[in-house]
């Protein structure tokens, strides 16, 4: 017997969309077709029209584990991602302790394998001290190596310019950089603590994290890649100013790639009068002038890849003063929702949502057989439902530790009707299935 079987789905992958069934057996697409008749499933779901997507491939989450459990660990916000539709995760290494050992990443595929309920993987950290290590990476044991180049928490920050030119050199893999400039950021601090005090109002975060802080980053980050041949991926672009160092056209011609996040594309500086420190986030949400570069730069291919950045915290701390309110914000579970209000709007096509979301990401990071509709592949699928009213985000549970949402004041139009991770049904009709557990990522490198 199959595992599952889905009828009557409006496909959406490599760009087309088509009517079709699909059946899972042994965890992986094994047919295809306009109707799959003479079968039976454990599973069968009538999909009457809705579509049916690749499951999102987040590839930056910070899900607290180990060293944060008031925030998150790998059980509450798997269960959240699974919620809205991601299927697999990569998770940031500045965790507690920090995954800057191999022994320290041994521990957290441990914990993943016992407790997500999505597919997983995890980049490695790097510090002042720990390039040795960095360099003599098996690129198939991590999903890539991140580096802070930009104010971090803990040794994590790598401001040495001659440990970053040894980095660019020598790195094996795919290397994340999050670009912010510390010393401007500092300086332009400084200022506004000089005016106002220690009352800065949440709106004054994009003018410390400025443009600037992150151009003078992302440039340097750029200029070393292409003087080292560096395979780089610089994170959460936030600026129009930096979009000019990034290439359009094909990822497989690039080098240097792209990514931006969803409360990028959908919150601009506006929003900081109503949600405050909900949305304060390193780098910044910054102008309506940025966000909208931003969503013309996906269209365009200068950006390739959607992540979330998804890193909670408590409400309680959320609600502390600028100085001591930290940045970051839970969003796995909406945004692949909040991203299909871009696709209502207008703004992006739904093809580019499922490229930018799940086939490009396979691609950037060499995931073996995941990130597309195609049979063979290991059945990561998220059924998406359209709502004839739509539904306010504040009337339903979030599953993130943290319990809250910047999303709160919303409504969606559509909602995620079921997903399936590695061909186990993980989320349904509004119910978090039990017993559902992710697979490790495979790099094929």
């Amino acid at each position: 017997m199959y595992d599952v079987l889905i009828r009557n789905t409006r496909l959406v992958n490599e760009g087309r969309v088509i009517d079709a069934d699909l059946l899972v057996l042994h965890g992986r697409i094994d047919k295809i077709a306009g109707s799959i008749e003479g079968v039976s499933a454990r599973l069968e779901i009538d999909a009457a029209g809705s579509w049916l997507l690749p499951g999102m491939i987040d590839d930056q989450v910070h899900f607290r584990e180990p060293g944060a459990p008031h925030k998150g660990s790998i059980t509450s916000e798997s269960k959240a991602a699974v919620a809205g539709g991601i299927t697999s995760f990569m998770d940031m290494p500045n965790t507690s302790p920090p995954t800057l050992s191999l022994d320290a990443l041994a521990e957290k595929k441990r914990r993943a394998g016992d407790s997500s309920y999505a597919n997983y993987g995890f980049h490695f950290g790097v510090s002042n001290d720990n390039l040795d290590v960095v360099a003599a990476l098996n690129p198939r044991d991590v999903a890539g190596v991140k580096v802070f180049m930009g104010a971090s928490t803990g040794n994590m920050l790598v401001d040495d310019p001659q440990v970053l030119e040894k980095l660019f050199a020598c790195v094996p893999t795919v290397l994340l950089a999050h670009c912010e400039h510390t010393p401007s950021i500092l300086a332009n601090e400084r200022r506004f603590k000089e005016q106002y005090g220690e009352i800065i109002r949440a709106s004054a975060h994009p003018l410390i994290r400025d443009a600037e802080a992150c151009f003078r980053s992302s440039s340097q980050a750029v200029d070393l890649a292409r003087r080292y041949n560096t395979r780089l991926h610089v994170l959460h672009l936030t600026t129009a100013l930096e979009l000019a160092l990034f290439d359009t056209g094909p990822l497989a011609d690039k080098r240097i790639t792209a990514e931006a996040c969803v409360h990028h594309l959908f919150f601009d500086d506006r929003d900081y009068a109503s949600l405050g420190h909900l949305i304060k986030c390193n780098p910044a949400i910054k102008t309506q002038a940025d966000r909208d570069a931003l969503r013309q730069a996906v269209l365009g291919g200068r950006i390739d890849v959607i992540g979330t950045d998804h890193a909670p915290h408590s409400l309680l701390e959320k609600q502390s003063a600028y100085g001591q309110a930290p940045s970051g914000m839970p969003l796995v579970q909406h945004a692949l929702p909040a991203l299909l209000e871009l696709v209502a709007d207008g703004v992006l096509p739904l093809t580019t949502v499922v490229e930018k979301t799940s086939h490009a990401v396979a691609q950037l990071f060499a995931i073996q057989d995941r990130g597309y509709l195609r049979e063979g592949y290991w059945a990561d699928l998220v059924l998406i439902g359209r709502l004839n009213v739509p539904l306010a985000v504040a009337d339903e549970p979030v599953l993130a530790h943290c319990g809250w949402t910047p999303f709160q004041h919303h409504q969606f139009r559509h909602r995620v009707r079921s997903t399936v991770v590695s061909g186990q049904l993980a989320w349904h009709d509004g119910q978090l299935q039990e017993g559902c557990q992710g697979q490790p990522l495979v790099f094929k490198r």
